[in-house]
């Protein structure tokens, strides 16, 4: 079934637009989303909440499912809208006709919306710049479905809620349903409500020069209180730096960057301090608003130049969660983390994931990494030494799974009849393929789950000898062996010669499709100087480099699709990671071109990344177009942002080696350069690179700071 919007030109004419399609996942490439977690909002970009995604959400339920605004018999024009950082857009419209004396408008709306966990807020307020005493009536018409994001990402139709009257004095409406209520009120109470109909309208006379506005709060709750709250809004776990760079379009992508990852903080209501809980990042807005082990871990890995209690709420708030049985249904096994926590029950494609769900294959490696690096960065070792049991535990999972298997790598299969068909980072169903475009059968091995695997062991080995336990030996020794494997089974050939694999399928075959995987074995150590130098050259050729990016699948590969979610679009982060693994490996000029796309793409997303976009590429046009279900914000899409910029001046800590390295490979193409502000050791570092490339560092005392 289609949905379609009714819309009226400035003539008064009405016409019907089809903005989603019953059954189908809504678009929002054109949406304006705010958002403060657990909360967001989705609109058009005339500010109306009306059809498709539109909303105001809170904790994966719709609080409002309309929310437009109209003056009776004159057109509304739209005439700007946007954000105003990541919790606040404002809208602008002209009332046409009205209070006109001359060809220039006269009358105006301006709409200015702010989103905080649970609340709503909306300003309407209408200003007479004419020189006409003018009337008119203004009516805000609300109503909600009280969907689950599940039924508005499957993009089923529902029923609207019949509302209630808010309070006694009549000035505003409310909805429930379940343990879920919402409330809307209105300051000034309106002239006219009309419950049924869900419209609050506003009688207005306005002399020459004045202006009237009315406030609509709306706020959404749980009668059991949220599954993860906001935190307390003072209590940022990182710093922000201050960057000035003779690219502007680097500051602009950091700047709105960090104001997203600043509104996607929750909070663990388990935190054994609740005055101060653990926080970490929510996936992304509006299908991934909540804990995903994978996304989580990765964007606060990226973020450790900032400091590492991102990192450390990241870890212990999995920790806690960290499987301790065997269950076929949830996939939960013991020292294993998890992939995604719901409210609910979720029905994703064809699969029903239980509210707890641990099918991943990579988040536990990625969890023991991501503690090794923060302590690098200079995590206390106390915090780092309470968590050194969850660490043996990730490990000894890592080793079962190996052993479980025939040829020793760690591999996913139909663990639950209801799981992810893939448990990578392409989760995709479709994502894992040979290179003529046969899907790759259950057990799989991915490439750069074995790239994690060995990184994950090597650093967990050295967090083993530091602190005094047992088993730093025996984990050097099963990466190498790991290694020694992927080297024997992984490697395939084409006309352009020696690549590894995307994966091996359930009969030890590669699957041989050439991908954006190639930039995750990068720099992690599984390669050596050849291997890495073979993948290098790859990555930057016309098929994967799209000029804006990374395409997930070769453009020469059967079965590429631009707009194919895992086989041919753009991941903002999966390119990040790639120019970070191009620089530890020794490729500046390779990580260089691929940064410098993503750089480019971020200026045509108004420095808001998404989650994918199209792989088409630069001889296209000049700007990617956009993968219309994405996620915008993205939490490692944003933090990629972090990532590029460490990449850029080549900048890594050994805080308990007592040094840190700043040897810029491709800071040079945004100097001068000045970052104030990044965080080492619990103390302050400062960068500057020079228009000559002079390197200019100022660090905490105690660390010593290698240079060019």
């Amino acid at each position: 079934m289609d949905i379609t919007v009714k819309t009226q030109d400035p003539n008064g004419s009405v016409t019907e637009s089809v903005s989603a399609v019953g059954g189908l996942q809504p678009f929002l490439h054109d949406a304006v989303v705010t958002l403060c977690a657990p909360s967001l909002v989705i609109s058009q970009e005339s500010g109306q909440l009306s059809g498709g995604a539109d909303g105001f959400y809170h904790g994966d339920r719709r609080a409002l499912s309309r929310l437009t605004v109209a003056a009776e018999g004159i057109a509304l024009a739209p005439v700007h809208g946007g954000l105003r950082g990541a919790d606040r857009a404002d809208f602008r419209a002209i009332l046409r006709g009205l209070g006109e004396v001359t060809a220039d408008p006269a009358v105006a709306l301006r709409r200015l919306r702010r989103t905080v966990a649970g609340r709503l807020e909306e300003i309407f307020e209408v200003t007479n710049a004419g020189t006409e005493h003018v009337h008119l009536r203004l009516t805000v018409t609300a109503a909600t479905d009280l969907a689950t994001m599940e039924q508005v990402k499957s993009g089923q139709v529902l029923e609207t809620v019949a509302p209630q009257v808010a309070d006694a004095d009549g000035v505003g409406l409310s909805w429930s349903s379940g343990d879920f209520s919402v409330q809307l009120a209105s300051e000034p109470a309106p002239d006219a409500l009309q419950v049924p109909a869900g419209q609050l309208s506003y009688d207005i006379d306005l002399q020459p020069g004045a202006s009237w506005s009315v406030t609509l709060h709306c706020t959404a709750a749980y009668a059991d209180g949220d599954q993860f709250p906001a935190p307390p809004g003072d209590q940022l776990p990182w710093r922000v730096p201050a960057v000035r760079s003779a690219d502007r379009r680097l500051e602009w992508w950091l700047q709105q960057s960090l104001a997203d990852l600043d509104r996607l903080r929750l909070a663990d209501p388990q935190s054994s301090d609740p005055d101060r809980p653990d926080q970490f990042l929510a996936a992304g807005a509006p299908w991934f608003l909540t804990l995903f082990g994978r996304d989580s871990l990765w964007a606060a890995r990226m973020l450790l130049p900032l400091g590492t209690a991102l990192a450390a709420g990241t870890l212990r708030t999995l920790a806690r969660r960290q499987g301790a049985v065997t269950d076929p249904a949830t996939e939960e096994q013991p020292g294993k983390i998890l992939h995604e926590v719901r409210r609910d029950t979720l029905q994703f494609a064809d699969s029903l994931l239980p509210p707890v769900y641990y099918g991943t294959v990579d988040a536990t490696s990625l969890w023991i990494t991501l503690l090794h690096d923060a302590w690098r960065w200079g995590l206390p070792p106390r915090d780092v030494e309470l968590l050194l049991p969850h660490a043996e535990s990730a490990l000894a999972w890592m080793r079962n799974q190996a052993e479980a298997s025939s040829d020793g790598f760690l591999k996913y299969g139909a663990h639950s009849a209801h799981g992810l068909s893939n448990q990578g980072w392409k989760d995709s169903g479709d994502s894992i393929r040979h290179r003529d475009g046969r899907l790759a059968a259950a057990p799989i091995a991915l490439c750069e789950v074995q790239a994690y695997a060995y990184e994950a062991a090597r650093g967990g080995a050295s967090l083993l000898r530091a602190f005094g336990r047992p088993g730093a030996d025996y984990w050097e020794e099963w990466a190498e062996q790991l290694a020694d494997r992927f080297r024997k089974h992984f490697w395939v050939e084409d006309e352009s010669g020696p690549y590894p694999a995307v994966a091996l399928d359930r009969d030890g075959r590669p699957a041989d499709a050439v991908t954006s995987g190639f930039g995750h074995l990068l720099g992690t150590g599984l390669l050596n100087e050849e291997e890495s130098a073979l993948l290098a050259a790859r990555l930057t050729g016309p098929d994967l480099d799209a000029g804006h990016g990374l395409r997930t699948l070769s453009s020469n590969s059967v079965g590429f699709n631009p707009y194919g979610y895992h086989t041919g679009s753009i991941w903002p982060h999966d390119t990040a990671i790639a120019v970070h693994g191009l620089i530890r490996a020794g490729f500046p000029d390779a990580a260089a071109s691929l940064a410098q796309g993503l750089l480019t793409a971020s200026t045509a997303f108004d420095a808001r990344l998404p989650e994918l976009f199209a792989g088409h590429g630069t001889e296209a046009g000049p700007r990617p177009a956009p993968y219309p279900a994405s996620c915008r914000p993205q939490a490692w899409a944003a933090a990629s942002s972090v990532l590029v910029l460490q990449a850029a001046l080549d900048l890594h800590a050994d805080v308990p080696a007592g040094t840190v390295t700043v040897t810029p490979g491709f800071a040079s193409a945004y100097a001068p350069l000045t970052v104030t502000g990044l965080q080492v050791g619990g103390g302050q570092l400062d960068v500057a690179v020079t228009a000559d490339g002079t390197v200019n560092v100022t660090a905490p005392e105690g660390l010593t700071v290698i240079t060019p």
